[in-house]
Formats: structure tokens, sequence, C-alpha cells
């Protein structure tokens, strides 16, 4: 039996990479989500701020999601 270690470091390096990614896009994406109307100091540009967040926080979920669908693909079709 032979092991490739380059090929098995090569694997090692690019899951870490992703969970990583992925761990980092999650955590952007929760921070970014709006708190709140502020304590009822709600004007255009709050709401303006909530939607951009709400944006940002979307596509950084959207994103992880990617990653995992990419993923499933990858296991369910190996």
């Amino acid at each position: 039996m032979d092991i490739h270690w380059a090929a098995l470091g090569g694997v090692f390096g690019v899951s870490l990479g992703i969970t990583l990614l992925t761990v980092v896009l999650f955590s952007l994406g929760v921070a970014a989500q709006p708190r709140g109307d502020g304590g009822g100091h709600g004007g255009e540009r709050s709401r303006g701020a909530n939607r951009t967040a709400t944006a940002a926080a979307l596509l950084c979920f959207g994103a992880c999601l990617a990653v995992a669908v990419y993923g499933l693909t990858l296991i369910i079709d190996g």
C-alpha cells in the first residue's frame, strides 16, 4: 500500500481552506443582519442601511449554501 502524501496534503489544505471560508462567511452573515429599529429612531437612512445589511447577510448565507450544495454534489456523484 502506497500513500500519496502530496495528494493527501492537498486535499487537507483545500478542505481546511473551504471550511474556514464557510465559517467566516457565515459569521459575516450573522454580523451583517440588522438588529432592529434602534429604539424607535427609524428614518429613511436607517431603512436603507437595514436593506443593505439584509442584502449583505443574504449574500453571505447564499455563498454558504452554495458551498454546501457543491460539497454534497461532489459526495453524491462521486
